[in-house]
This record gives C-alpha cells, structure tokens and sequence, in this order.
C-alpha cells in the first residue's frame, strides 16, 4: 500500500475511532444535561450536550437541518475523494489532513443519521479573574460552546491544509 494510502485510512479510521469512542463513552457515562465534570478547575469540563444544529447549534430548529448536513458530508467526501486520488503516491502530509477532515464530517455524520442529534462534551473556559471579564467583553461568554473529537479533527485537519496551502507549499511555488 503507498504512503499516501496508510496516512489516510490510518488518519481517517484512528480519528473516527476517537470520536465514536469518546461519544459511546459520554452517552453511556454522564446523564444528558447533567451538568459539568470539572477536569481542570475553571479551564475544562467534561459534559453531555446534545446538538441539534452544526457551528454554535446553528440551523437546529430547522426542520432540513439532518437532510442539509448529510448533504454536506456527501459532498466533502466527494471532494476529499478527488484530492486524494490526484495526489501523487509518495505525499505524506496531505493524505494525513485529508483522512482528519473525513474523519470529522463522518463521525458528526454518524450522530446524526443515529440520533438525529451530535453528541459534545467537551468544553472549554476562561474563568479566572481578568480574562473571564476579557472573554465576556470580547465575546458574550468566557465558555466556548461544547465540542467533541469529531469537531477537532475537522478543524485541525482544515487547519492543517491551510497551514500547507499558505505557508509551506505556496512560497515553493512562488519561488520555482
């Protein structure tokens, strides 16, 4: 199997492990809505929140909501699909972000063909003294809205093709 192959599937199946995994665990483990887990004292909790919507629980009073979305993943697996298979077989980093950006649209995919609803559970806060007041002026809030693995790999694999398309490929072809 070429590289390109092995950091894709690996990237991809290792990332939809995490997520389904972690969101059995949550579902199993801690009541929907019953309140914080604290990890780190006023930096990160563990709760079980139910997601109806994408970003920020937009679109989750909108009775399309689960024919969009699935729609949307249809057309990313397209998409990655065809970046792949035009890669040449010797590329290690892309293949890598390709598989994290899969892996995240099919592990919310899969919640949502389920459930109807994506399970988060992570959640992220600023609430120590100066940057709480920092965080509500800036923002509204000092938490984060919850999020689970699935929503990390998508980002950090789109995070990751920026990285690459602006920074470490883009002035390659700028000199050449």
């Amino acid at each position: 199997m070429s590289p390109k192959s092995v950091l894709f599937l690996g990237s991809l199946s290792l990332g939809l492990a995490l997520d389904q995994l972690s969101k059995w665990w949550i579902y199993t483990h801690l009541a929907y809505g019953s309140g914080e887990v604290e990890v780190i004292p006023r930096w990160f909790s563990l709760v079980h929140a139910q997601n109806p919507g994408a970003v920020f629980g937009s679109f989750g009073d909108s009775s399309f909501r689960v024919p969009l979305f699935l729609g949307f993943t249809v057309i990313a697996v397209g998409i990655i699909g065809r970046l792949w298979w035009q890669l040449p077989k010797d590329r290690y980093y892309l293949p890598m972000t390709y598989g994290l950006i899969l892996s995240g649209a099919l592990g919310n995919a899969i919640d949502r063909i389920h459930k109807r609803t994506v399970t988060d559970f992570l959640l992220v806060q600023g609430d120590v003294p100066g940057l709480r007041e920092t965080l509500v002026d800036w923002f509204g809030t000092y938490r984060w809205p919850a999020f689970n693995v699935a929503d990390m790999a998508l980002v950090g694999g789109v995070g990751l093709y920026l990285l690459w398309e602006l920074i470490l490929e883009r002035p390659a072809k700028d000199k050449g």
